[in-house]
């Protein structure tokens, strides 16, 4: 059993690691959105389903360990998790202190990549708000004015004027 429990710090060391990669690049991220670097955004973005993908590997090795350790100490078959198995090392003080640890540094990892998720969402709406109100104004200034550009039922039409704003020719 001890070898499990070694192998599952082990395992939860390496998902906290791989959670401060992810904090790691969310500086360059939001850097990245604000100044309109599209290229780094895109390298990031590789990286960080790269990190993903070794947490997916990481999570699934983490329960297939505490289902060896149920398994080990007669609990077959029921869910176990890292805290029940806090609980019930209270028998190896230290063991259950490195355990707790390591559980500690994981959540607080995790919770500060959820923090930093959402203010990044929030400053992606604010650059996909930006870009729309941009687009809206290109159009607005290639559009007729409502008042002089009516249809046949006398209502305003709308329409986007041609190439052509200004003609000198008049």
């Amino acid at each position: 059993m001890a070898s499990l429990m070694d192998e599952l710090l082990l395992t939860m060391d390496g998902e906290t690691e791989q959670y401060e990669k992810l904090i790691s690049l969310n500086g360059k991220k939001k850097d990245s959105i604000i100044y309109k670097k599209l290229d780094v955004l895109e390298d990031i973005t590789v990286k960080e389903q790269a990190i993903a993908d070794t947490l997916c590997v990481l999570e699934k090795k983490r329960l297939n360990i505490l289902q060896n350790i149920a398994a080990v100490m007669g609990h077959d078959g029921e869910q176990v998790t890292v805290s029940w198995m806090i609980d019930n090392l209270a028998n190896q003080p230290v063991q259950q202190k490195k355990l707790s640890l390591a559980k500690d540094k994981l959540v607080k990892a995790a919770d500060e990549v959820q923090v930093l998720n959402f203010q990044t969402q929030n400053l992606l709406k604010m650059a996909i708000e930006m870009v729309e109100f941009d687009i809206t104004l290109i159009k607005s200034s290639k559009q007729a004015p409502q008042t002089s550009n009516y249809g046949k039922n006398a209502e305003t039409t709308g329409n986007i004027l041609g190439n052509r704003g200004f003609d000198a020719k008049q």
